[in-house]
């Protein structure tokens, strides 16, 4: 972290469909209308896994940064809990958007928005819709189910079962059935590759009280979920980062997602799908995306 900038962090909520949603705003100090960046988590991911040490890094370098909880996620209101939906999620993007254009003291027409693993595909998506953003930052992100190649993030008959198991059992009881977000490999989990398990865990503050469980319709909006078409539309600069050890979601899924873009920029990193949050690939990590704030918000 640049040390010579400090970081002041506050509450700064907002209401997506009538719904509070958490939010910090971590702003430079001694900086006049910095540029901002929104940043929100991927599947079943809450702010304080691992987004904190962006928000700050950013800002110690110069830029606001936002962060934010979904609905039904974290310190976020809503129910039924961790519900994972697409649609959703995206009605959250944009309302973050609107709250962050009544904030004072930002320019407004320098913002960026970041997102990691699935939100790498909300952001593409909020982006093409709003079409006034400046810029977005896709790390590691989904894009799409595989056609091929990955039979890890299939989705098999049980859980297909299980699913639909939930849109009944909800629309009878009113409450889901739940089944794990992350596990071992060959587990019911839906994140269940090799490095799922370590990698997401590591994320997660020992102080956090996390509920490892989604409604297992989440498998149906997950499979359905398609940025790409929205990849084929976004104007602005789109930042895209695969990691080239990634059993989660292929490096060569980035890189099409990437290659869509009019104004697409593919970086990769020598890892798996979890280490670009700590350590050294954190830092190889932050230094491509502080490059290319640089480059297109100067």
């Amino acid at each position: 972290m640049n040390e010579s900038t400090l970081v002041e962090r506050t509450d700064s909520d907002f209401l997506s469909q009538g719904i509070r949603c958490s939010g910090w705003l971590f702003r430079p100090e001694d900086i006049e209308n910095p540029p901002i960046i929104i940043i929100a988590h991927g599947f079943a991911g809450e702010r304080a896994f691992g987004l904190v040490e962006f928000a700050e890094e950013f800002s110690a370098n110069g830029y606001a940064a936002y962060v934010f909880d979904y609905r039904t996620f974290g310190d976020s209101e809503g129910n039924p809990r961790n519900n994972v939906d697409p649609i959703h999620h995206g009605e959250d993007w944009d309302a973050a958007l609107a709250h962050v254009r009544t904030l004072e003291g930002i320019n407004l027409d320098k913002i960026v928005l970041w997102g990691t693993s699935f939100s790498g595909a909300h952001v593409v998506c909020a982006a093409t819709r709003d079409g006034n953003v400046a810029a977005t930052i896709s790390q590691v992100p989904y894009s799409g189910m595989p056609k091929e190649g990955n039979p890890d993030l299939g989705i098999s008959a049980i859980m297909i079962i299980r699913a639909l198991w939930d849109m009944v059992k909800t629309a009878v009881t009113g409450s889901p059935h739940y089944i794990p977000v992350v596990g071992p490999p060959g587990s019911s989990a839906i994140l269940n590759t090799p490095e799922s398990e370590p990698g997401y865990k590591a994320l997660i503050p020992e102080e956090a009280d996390f509920n490892n469980s989604v409604p297992a319709k989440a498998l149906i909006k997950f499979a359905r979920y398609d940025p790409l078409p929205s990849a084929e539309k976004i104007t602005c600069p789109a930042l895209v980062i695969g990691a080239e050890e990634d059993s989660l979601i292929p490096i060569d899924q980035a890189r099409f997602m990437a290659s869509k873009m009019a104004n697409g920029e593919f970086q990769t990193l020598g890892c798996n799908h979890f280490a670009p949050y700590r350590g050294e690939w954190f830092e190889k990590n932050i230094r491509i995306q502080l490059d290319f704030l640089k480059r297109i918000l100067s």
